[in-house]
């Protein structure tokens, strides 16, 4: 008879053979026979007591090892592009082990929040515990929902504050995660999603008071998964950083290089300054300078700040707070150009001629001095003749050669014809509590367009320089509409009393026209919201699709690095295409372009409508005070459930849900854009005149409900039809009664 193993030879051999942990096995190995197995079963029932071993179903395993096969969560790829994955189950007392992932050629890609079935093997001396090969992929990221948590006897319930989503979510007791009755929450959905009951979740985070003003942008953030904290080793990298030196730059500190940027900016990433051109060939002409911080110098590829530069795509600017893309220590302060002080740049000198027309440009790497940090209202303000202290001194030799270069290039703007919407942009004021304060229109002053004209001009620049490098680079592309699009926006034209031109390429000019035949009309903001919807949405792209909108052939964006990765690129391809460094475009970085452009593409997107998103929910808490108030608007949209209504005072979009539209059923005509009453043959239809009354406003979420009082000044009529229950009520009636009549057979059959 064999001698029965020690604990200790147990437990080597369950590490050295993770296949083979049920109690035959062991009792194999170790030639173990009759009697002796019930030694050993004590024996193995005093290792998962003592916390050595953990027994599950007729298998052993340690539980401060991962099983050979797990269930990984694939997260995002660190700085040197190595795929690592978390054990979704582990026990162990020490940190979880991390896994990184051993991709096959043939195995497909996978992305952070990916959940897979992985093989693993564990390696030594490595910053890695095991090497996972995939199995399967068994789904992505777990449902999230945020909402408000209410307690009960048993867990809980999340009210949803996202206003598309109805459902409430059940929480068991164990799932709460100590989560208070009202507060907001983060949960994840808990298990499939059976047919009957609620669907469950459980609680992964805690957010605080949903009420509390400076909740609302934290509820845009977290709703749409949008990186608001920076990991220790991105942070410690940008601590780490030096301000550069003037080696291998061109000194532009001479140069009275200026910002010019709302009162509010957190960050100067370009600065611009122009003057007459002396060149004899070029008479009437202007000089102008542009130059863009150098956040290449700071951000390098394989660095842990780029890989989360690229992860985040974009800073998202709320009224409360920004997300930035870069760390404080880069987007505040090396990579600011602040007044007086040193910074590291990119800058173009483009020549216009008199017309605006560039007719020459060149690129270089510098160091300048910025001469003035100033603001749109007061360089306009010194413009019209009422200069401040700040202003004065820079009149003739800063801001009036500005305007005389922004003069000529609006001529040039005159002849390209870019598209000319006139869309005011609203603009929530806070207060220092986060409290709304007001809601306006901000202000379009000429200072706004003399660097927009500076900034499009100098990314077109670099646009062309790349090309004609035959430089790899990402494009902003913008493409002309669809026809449906086109045609819709015809009928809508034609319906208000306009023409859009047919049967002819189209161009931008031809839009133009038509803006500028409803410009001063009624319909005026119905022309240029349809104008706007027929749009195609502006993306990023290694292939150039030229840019419709602005009616430009090249164009790429270079003026933003601090909060737009794909301007981050260009410079890179900038530093690479002139030979000015080793910290440009990488060959890894060339040919991952199209899943840069997709990503950043992507990213872009989120925070446009986490930005929205905020901005309503704004807007609802600055109007929860005014509900039974009469207001009066324009219709915005048509849907199969109710009517989108833009408040005049505010901007701000509210619901008439289709059940406050009166006694009547509606039909609804998706491509001409109205509803038709069955009975009345009153039609509702795009950009008609409203009065509305507040029926609710909803801060959580942003919900606007509105009841609608009038359109185009003839009084709706109000409440159901006495007697009845409208059309489609009756024929429901109908098939509910051949539904019965049918039952009815089928039971007469059966007896």
């Amino acid at each position: 008879m064999n001698e029965l193993p020690t604990k200790a030879q147990i437990l080597d051999w369950i590490s050295e053979n993770p296949t083979q942990t049920s109690k035959r096995d062991i009792s194999r190995a170790f030639g173990i026979k009759g009697a002796q197995r019930i030694d050993l079963k004590r024996i193995l029932k005093e290792l998962e007591d003592e916390g050595h071993l953990e027994k599950r179903r007729k298998t052993y395993r340690d539980p401060d090892r991962l099983p050979p096969v797990s269930v990984l969560q694939v997260m995002a790829p660190d700085a040197d592009g190595d795929l690592f994955a978390k054990p979704l189950e582990w026990h162990g007392e020490g940190p979880e082990p991390r896994v990184i992932m051993v991709l096959r050629a043939s195995d497909p890609a996978l992305g952070q929040g990916d959940r897979v079935l992985a093989r693993l093997q564990e390696v030594k001396g490595e910053d890695h515990h095991y090497e996972g090969r995939l199995i399967r992929r068994i789904g992505t990221n777990p449902r999230r929902v945020l909402g408000i948590f209410r307690k009960g006897a048993e867990g809980g319930r999340i009210l949803p504050i996202h206003k598309g989503d109805g459902k409430e979510w059940s929480v068991a007791s164990d799932a709460t995660f100590g989560a208070k009755d009202g507060e907001l929450v983060e949960a994840e959905q808990a298990g499939p999603k059976g047919r009957l009951g609620l669907p469950k979740a459980r609680v992964v985070e805690r957010l605080g008071d949903p009420s509390a003003p400076k909740a609302v942008s934290l509820i845009a953030i977290h709703q749409h998964g949008i990186p608001h904290d920076f990991p220790d080793e991105v942070v410690e990298e940008a601590d780490a950083m030096k301000p550069a030196g003037l080696k291998g730059r061109e000194d532009l500190r001479d140069l009275p290089l200026v910002t010019i940027d709302p009162s509010d900016a957190r960050d100067h990433d370009d600065a611009v300054w122009a003057h007459a051109d002396d060149d004899p060939k070029n008479e009437g002409g202007h000089v102008i300078w542009v130059a863009i911080a150098d956040v290449a110098q700071y951000v390098r590829p394989g660095t842990a700040l780029d890989a989360e530069a690229r992860k985040r795509g974009n800073s998202s600017y709320f009224p409360d707070r920004v997300v930035p893309m870069l760390p404080d220590r880069l987007s505040g302060d090396l990579c600011s150009l602040h007044e007086g002080v040193p910074r590291a740049c990119l800058a173009v000198r483009m020549q216009i001629d008199a017309h605006g027309q560039k007719v020459g440009h060149r690129f270089v790497r510098g160091m300048m001095r910025s001469a003035a940090s100033l603001t749109y209202a007061e360089v306009q303000e010194a413009q019209d003749g009422a200069p401040n202290d700040k202003c004065g001194p820079l009149m003739e030799e800063v801001i009036a050669p500005l305007y005389a270069a922004y003069h000529a290039l609006r001529s040039a703007r005159e002849e390209r014809q870019p598209l000319d919407l006139d869309l005011p942009e609203r603009k929530v004021v806070l207060s220092e509590e986060g409290e709304v304060l007001s809601v306006r229109f901000a202000d379009r002053l000429d200072a706004h367009k003399l660097i927009e004209e500076f900034m499009i001009l100098a990314n077109v620049a670099a646009a062309e320089t790349l090309i004609a490098k035959k430089s790899p680079l990402l494009f902003r592309v913008h493409e002309e509409p669809s026809p449906e699009k086109l045609e819709s926006l015809r009928d809508t034209a034609e319906a208000a009393g306009f023409s859009l031109a047919k049967g002819q390429v189209l161009k931008t000019a031809h839009l133009n026209r038509l803006l500028h035949d409803a410009a001063g009309s009624d319909e005026a903001e119905l022309i240029n919201l349809s104008t706007l919807r027929s749009m195609t949405q502006a993306y990023y792209s290694p292939a150039n699709f030229g840019h419709f909108g602005l009616a430009l052939q090249s164009y790429a964006h270079f003026t933003s690095p601090i909060r737009r990765y794909a301007d981050l690129i260009v410079h890179r391809a900038l530093i690479t295409a002139h030979g000015w460094g080793d910290d440009g475009l990488s060959k890894a970085e060339e040919e991952r372009l199209e899943q840069t452009a997709v990503h950043i593409s992507d990213t872009e997107r989120r925070s446009m409508v986490a930005e929205r998103d905020t901005n309503d929910r704004y807007l609802a808490a600055y109007l929860s005070e005014r509900v039974g108030e009469e207001f009066t608007g324009r219709i915005s949209g048509i849907a199969r459930f109710g009517v989108f209504v833009k408040l005049d005072e505010t901007g701000a979009d509210g619901l008439v849900p289709m059940r406050a539209l009166g006694h009547e059923f509606f039909h609804l005509d998706r491509d001409a854009g109205t509803l038709t009453g069955a009975d009345s043959g009153r039609v509702i239809s795009l950009g008609q005149r409203v009065k509305v009354k507040l029926a609710e406003a909803a801060p959580v979420t942003g919900g606007i409900a509105l009841e609608l009082i009038s359109v185009e000044g003839e009084t709706m009529p109000r409440g159901p039809k006495p007697g009845g229950r409208g059309k489609p009520v009756k024929r429901r009636a109908k098939k509910a009664k051949r539904k019965d009549d049918k039952v009815k057979r089928k039971v007469k059959r059966k007896r």
